[in-house]
């Protein structure tokens, strides 16, 4: 049995006309009835009941007719993702972020490229900034949502969002005068973030007090769920304020404070990944809806 054979077969079935189905496959109508006459002998059975007048499928070649559609579709499906695969579009790509990342952004890109790319799998990976650069730098992934500063001069990176810091506090906590420097903060852990950590007691420095820390956290919305429960605050990006929604966490703003923070997008220019320009594309395209760039 060979491929033409299906093909026959299946073109017959839904023409049940011999002359139809042979002008369908530019082919003259005896090269078909000898095609299906080879392939019921293979088989073993009949698959067309024909007559003067009509054709029509026999119980046997109903069934024989969805097996062989399936294979058919199947086949077509082998041939696609062959040639996505050979277009760069199949395989896996390893996208790295911060826990800062808001997720409906990476929802909107990740069904972005579901929609236009099928056969390409994506795997994401939550983690510190220090840990993706290692990763990047290694091989590890393909591309890093950080924060800056990044000092990796062999990585490229392009800027995605600039921003100021906020207060996030419990609701209904009243902080006047020095009331901020005498509260106990939530941060991220020194070791596990030490770049942010250190852009935190900047923050706190610029304000003019060194924080009491009562708790470290290695991830945004443990910091905030935990400000909200009344255990301390927190300085963080204002991005925060669409990160995470709790109807007793509140967010201020800091006008005193001249410092800002900025996520970037960092990759390998040397990573021969061809799916990087397409996450780079989508990536700014849903910051650039979130919340626009500093200049």
């Amino acid at each position: 049995m060979e491929l033409r054979h299906l093909i026959y077969f299946t073109t017959l079935a839904e023409e049940l006309h011999f002359g139809r189905a042979a002008s369908r496959l530019f082919i003259s109508q005896p090269p078909l009835s000898r095609q299906i006459k080879e392939l019921e002998t293979e088989l073993g059975v009949l698959l067309f009941e024909r007559n003067n007048k009509r054709v029509r499928l026999t119980e046997a070649g109903t069934y024989f007719l969805s097996e062989s559609t399936a294979l058919l579709r199947q086949l077509e499906k082998a041939k696609i993702k062959a040639r996505q695969i050979q277009d760069s579009v199949a395989g896996t790509f390893r996208l790295g972020y911060i826990s800062a990342t808001p997720k409906s952004i990476l929802a909107a890109v990740l069904k972005t490229v579901q929609e236009h790319y099928p056969f390409l799998r994506v795997n994401l990976y939550e983690t510190s900034t220090q840990r993706q650069l290692t990763a990047l730098e290694s091989g590890a992934l393909d591309l890093g949502i950080v924060r800056s500063p990044v000092l990796a001069p062999q990585l490229e990176k392009q800027a995605l969002l600039t921003e100021p810091f906020c207060l996030a506090k419990p609701r209904g906590l009243k902080l006047t005068g020095t009331g901020i420097a005498e509260q106990p903060f939530v941060s991220f852990n020194k070791e596990y973030a030490p770049d942010y950590h250190q852009q935190f007691i900047h923050c706190c420095r610029q304000l003019g007090f060194e924080p009491h820390i009562l708790h470290e956290c290695n991830n945004m919305p443990s910091i905030l769920e935990l400000v909200a429960n009344g255990t301390g605050i927190a300085i963080v990006p204002a991005s925060a304020k669409r990160l995470f929604h709790h109807p007793e966490l509140d967010f201020k703003s800091l006008p005193k404070l001249g410092v800002t923070t900025t996520t970037l997008v960092v990759f390998d220019p040397q990573n021969p990944q061809p799916a990087l320009p397409v996450f780079l594309r989508l990536l700014k395209e849903a910051y650039a809806g979130f919340m626009p760039v500093s200049k």
